[in-house]
């Protein structure tokens, strides 16, 4: 069986996991910690980044938008309605502008530094950069929450998906983004009324469930994590 190195707290792997599981694809997990620089998974991913898959035949497909792209060109074409990627080229260009939207900037502005701080630092020695969270990386990152949250109720309440008629992976990179979040009960849900109803649907997919039953060590969900009606 394939192998898919991840982490609960990466957004990446969690986009990667939905997406499996949406063109059911059976993978086995493994968690791997990142800032443990392991040389066993160095040598697989010399970037030491997640999410990682190992195929059977043995070949490495490392990161998101490669494993994404690698999932759709193999399955894909045989979903039909269910394809995460659309079959037009401009439509198929909008998917990809949103999953680097979500997991590269929504990740840079705002997942990174909330997690960074209210989790990983608490997980890592001292030596590595772990300790107290850092009061000002945390306003920033809160701060920054309103005017995404803002464009993704645009997104939603003007499409019947974020990216058209249809789900892709644009809808899973942005699910899985929030999903972190809304672990850690950073999102005021009624603020957004757009956006909540958009993330219920997706939370609702049997293929969004496995990260609802994802624990944290030491850090358990907000009451309403794992609730499909808040």
């Amino acid at each position: 069986m394939p192998i898919l190195y991840h982490h609960t707290t990466s957004t990446a792997s969690r986009f990667v996991r939905v997406c499996f599981d949406e063109v059911d694809f059976a993978v086995e997990l493994t968690e791997e910690l990142p800032w443990e620089r392991r040389p066993g998974f160095l040598k697989i991913n010399p970037a030491g980044t997640l999410p990682v898959c190992v195929t059977d035949n043995g070949h490495v497909l490392c990161g998101p938008h490669i494993i994404a792209e690698w999932l759709d060109e193999s399955f894909g074409v045989f979903k039909r309605d269910r394809r995460l990627l659309a079959e037009d080229p401009f439509r198929r260009a909008e998917i990809r502008r949103l999953i680097e939207w979500f997991l590269i900037k929504f990740e840079q502005d705002v997942v990174r530094p909330l997690v960074r701080e209210r989790v990983i630092k608490l997980q890592i020695p001292n030596s590595n950069g772990g300790g107290a969270p850092d009061p000002k990386m945390l306003r920033t990152g809160r701060a920054n929450i309103r005017q995404h949250m803002k464009y993704l109720s645009w997104l939603a309440g003007s499409r019947a998906w974020l990216a058209g008629d249809r789900l892709s992976y644009a809808d899973l990179a942005a699910a899985a983004s929030l999903s972190l979040l809304d672990y850690l009960g950073e999102i005021e849900w009624n603020e957004y009324p757009t956006a909540k109803e958009w993330y219920q649907r997706l939370k609702s997919r049997p293929s969004f469930r496995p990260l609802l039953v994802d624990r944290i060590r030491n850090l358990p969900p907000v009451a309403h994590y794992a609730d499909l009606d808040f």
